[in-house]
């Protein structure tokens, strides 16, 4: 049970986007296409999980004093694997990402997880905190990208899926649209949450002393 809890709380109770607001900038810049949105979740993926386990492993060895200049040489690193594996493996996916691939050394997830958890916990609940995280930022992705391709350019992963009478609102597509797109996500899951916790609370007070 526990291993699932540290492996599912990113999808809701600690979801990087929608509930921690994590690094954003993924989020807001590149979620213009579904394909985007998927190559960058599972970039940062393989980084998180690379980087805890490697944080886990070192973590007695890694002095107090300069652990954070420490843990971003070691994301550094696995950052700089994956980016030479795009461009090798998908050049065209390379291009689409440009700079945010380099950037994730500097995400917030990614150093955050680091810090509260992998720094503090042994190699495999890290591993599965670094999926999991990796995953629902990848979930994540996949929804505002989806929202702003099937809205701003009538298309899922490149091929038209609406009729051709409808007219593309190309602002989802610009910068605007990420941030619409991001705050609507947020309030329909502040919305879900609070009515969960409403159904809660009720069913406690309604349960026999």
């Amino acid at each position: 049970m526990s291993n699932w809890k540290e492996f599912s709380k990113g999808f809701w109770a600690e979801n990087p986007t929608f509930r921690l607001v994590l690094g954003m900038c993924a989020p807001l810049a590149i979620t213009t296409s579904v394909k985007n949105g998927v190559g960058m979740g599972v970039s940062t993926t393989a980084v998180l999980v690379a980087s805890n386990i490697w944080i886990s492993i070192l973590r007695n060895a890694i002095p107090n004093q300069i652990r954070i200049p420490c843990f971003i040489v070691v994301i550094a690193a696995f950052t700089t694997i994956v980016d030479l594996s795009v461009h090798a493996f998908s050049p065209v996916l390379y291009d689409a990402l440009g700079i945010f691939i380099p950037l994730i050394v500097v995400n917030c997830i990614i150093l955050g997880r680091a810090e509260a958890f992998a720094s503090k916990n042994q190699i495999w609940p890290s591993a599965l905190d670094g999926l999991g995280m990796g995953l629902a930022f990848t979930v994540n992705l996949t929804i505002i990208s989806g929202i702003r391709e099937l809205i701003g350019s009538g298309q899922l992963l490149g091929r038209p899926v609406v009729p051709p009478a409808y007219q593309p609102s190309l602002v989802m597509i610009l910068p605007p649209g990420g941030f619409i797109t991001l705050a609507f996500l947020i309030a329909g899951m502040n919305v879900i949450s609070r009515r969960l916790e409403i159904r809660r609370a009720a069913e406690r007070k309604e349960a026999p002393q």
